[in-house]
């Protein structure tokens, strides 16, 4: 396999739902799954800025799913769809059909969340990288979900250049589907302080050093009995463009 990424692939998830996911790298390179953020997808949050790539040529095949609800994976509108901790379910259900016992693991923001939820529900990857995401947004999904909840109801209203309408912005780029963004909210289950602490793997926690959307980052290494905080240039949304993001993940996998 070249280190330009595949064609888009489908599988169906634990209740139907087809998930779209791509590679780059070479076949018989490392694993290494990453979950990109809400409203995003994998072409934007790990391809478009060179990310997968600088980590493929590293040694690494990169498994790149799009999240349920978003991008080239199933959109149902229907809220049965959309369980609690779906994604995580989706995330092992992708594990599970690749066949990958000896990988590692690694999301930006929701995906960093979702990787957590896996960690906690029995996935075992040798390192994890969490990115854009800090303590709050693992321990207390309510508040995060509330912002993205007040956007999307509330489209086309906000002023612009504040918060709210660049969020929009944002979406309208990636071609989000509002309605499934939604009910992708439902999903969102919090991971308590206590059961960070069981996490022993190696997990290094990179954040933009203007980005506080999600709480701490430091706060959020010092949970994890083997977490190593990293700063990355940017806020929120400016960090994924960047080329430290793949570097720091590189970095970390292959130390």
């Amino acid at each position: 396999m070249a280190i330009s990424p595949t064609e888009t692939r489908f599988f169906d998830s634990f209740d139907g739902v087809p998930i779209a996911w791509r590679e780059m790298g070479e076949a018989d390179a490392r694993p290494l799954v990453l979950i990109h953020g809400y409203f995003s997808t994998a072409q934007v949050n790990w391809i478009k800025y060179g990310h997968a790539a600088a980590i493929a040529a590293r040694g690494f095949r990169v498994i790149m799913p799009d999240l349920r609800g978003h991008g080239e994976s199933g959109r149902p509108h229907d809220a049965a769809a959309y369980p609690p901790d779906a994604l995580m379910r989706d995330g092992l259900a992708l594990i599970a059909r690749l066949g990958v016992t000896d990988y590692d693991l690694g999301g930006y923001s929701l995906g960093a969340r979702t990787a957590v939820r896996m960690l906690a529900n029995g996935a075992t990857p040798r390192r994890v990288a969490l990115t854009g995401m800090g303590l709050t947004g693992i321990v207390s999904t309510a508040g995060r979900g509330g912002y993205f909840r007040h956007v999307l109801t509330n489209l086309g209203s906000f002023e612009r250049g504040s918060a709210e309408w660049l969020t929009e912005a944002f979406l309208k780029t990636t071609g989000g589907d509002a309605q499934a963004l939604l009910r992708v909210l439902e999903t969102f289950v919090d991971t308590p302080l206590d059961q960070l602490g069981t996490i022993t793997r190696p997990v290094l926690v990179a954040c933009g050093v203007d980005d506080d959307d999600n709480g701490s980052a430091e706060e959020l290494a010092a949970a994890l009995p083997d977490g190593h905080y990293r700063e990355l240039p940017g806020n929120h949304m400016s960090a994924v463009t960047k080329r430290e993001l793949g570097e720091v993940i590189a970095n970390f996998l292959v130390g």
